[in-house]
């Protein structure tokens, strides 16, 4: 019989220990390639959000070099002006004037804060020694008449589909027409593409200031994203774990099996719907989950 404190036992745990030090160093090897690893993706998750910051940075400066607003023989100074401020709400800065009118105090004023825009607007006696000018690559007129089959060159898209369609790697101009009459048949013709706002038939002419704040407004959305965190939506993920907790808390309840039923299909639809975001998902389900916690105390 060995006891404690033998030499046998000694040597015993001499053999013992040369493993688990292999063991400890393995481990550290171990942790040393994990913390390695981790380290990797951190920076590579970096890498890329700096990638995506310098990719939307570069679509901003497209977005306001590229695009060209193009009035065309304004009757009034004073909506200049209103046009103006409205491209200075959403980014633009390329204002063209076609033999305006002169001007006065009134386009300045009715500019406000994009009296700026004002101040720099390029000034063209006609379109062509503008287009002779400035080599534009996609030109797109607005007109509040739209055509059908029987006139190609007025046959239109709306503001949304221009929005998801455009390419701000090229220059585009974006015709507006005189208040009265607003482009002819031939600048409308002369252009790629039309594109027309649905109005009522019995008042179908826009404000000039109104019209381009939808079609810029649908172009704006369509390139950047409101300036606030935790906007984001939430994932099909989130809404499959929002649905379970809310099923695990009907099923709890004394109710019968078709209201049950009926009330999952009901949550599951108006969620659906909600557009909700991924932080409103997240409040919502702890507070099922407190829900769950509380009947089940019951």
């Amino acid at each position: 019989m060995i006891n404690i404190g033998d030499t046998a036992v000694s040597e015993q745990k001499i053999v013992e220990t040369v493993p688990l030090d292999s063991d400890k160093e393995d481990s550290e090897k171990k942790s040393t390639s994990t913390k390695k690893a981790k380290s990797t993706n951190q920076s590579r998750g970096t890498a890329r959000a700096k990638l995506i910051k310098d990719q939307e940075q570069k679509e901003l400066s497209l977005f306001k070099d590229n695009i060209y607003i193009v009035f065309v023989e304004c009757e009034t100074p004073g909506n200049i002006g209103f046009l103006a401020r409205t491209m200075a709400n959403f980014g633009l800065k390329n204002l063209v004037l076609i033999n305006p009118p002169t001007l006065t105090k009134e386009a300045y004023y009715q500019a406000t804060h994009g009296k700026y825009i004002v101040e720099n607007a390029m000034i063209f006696p006609t379109l062509d020694d503008f287009y002779q000018s400035h080599r534009i690559d996609f030109k797109v007129a607005s007109t509040g008449m739209a055509g059908g089959s029987y006139n190609l060159s007025r046959i239109p898209i709306r503001p949304e589909e221009l929005g998801q369609s455009m390419n701000v790697s090229n220059k585009i101009a974006i015709l507006f027409g005189r208040e009265g009459n607003g482009l002819t048949n031939k600048e409308i013709a002369d252009c790629d593409i039309c594109v027309s706002i649905p109005t009522d038939p019995t008042y179908p002419i826009l404000n000039i200031s109104h019209a381009a704040a939808i079609i810029f407004y649908e172009i704006f959305k369509n390139k950047h994203d409101f300036g606030a965190e935790g906007l984001d939506e939430s994932t099909n993920l989130e809404k499959k774990y929002l649905l379970k907790d809310m099923v695990d808390l009907i099923n709890n309840l004394d109710i019968p099996e078709h209201k049950k039923r009926n009330g999952i299909k009901t949550f599951n639809n108006i969620i659906s719907r909600a557009f909700i975001t991924s932080r409103e998902a997240h409040t919502f389900k702890g507070i099922l989950r407190r829900l769950k916690n509380k009947i089940g105390e019951q």
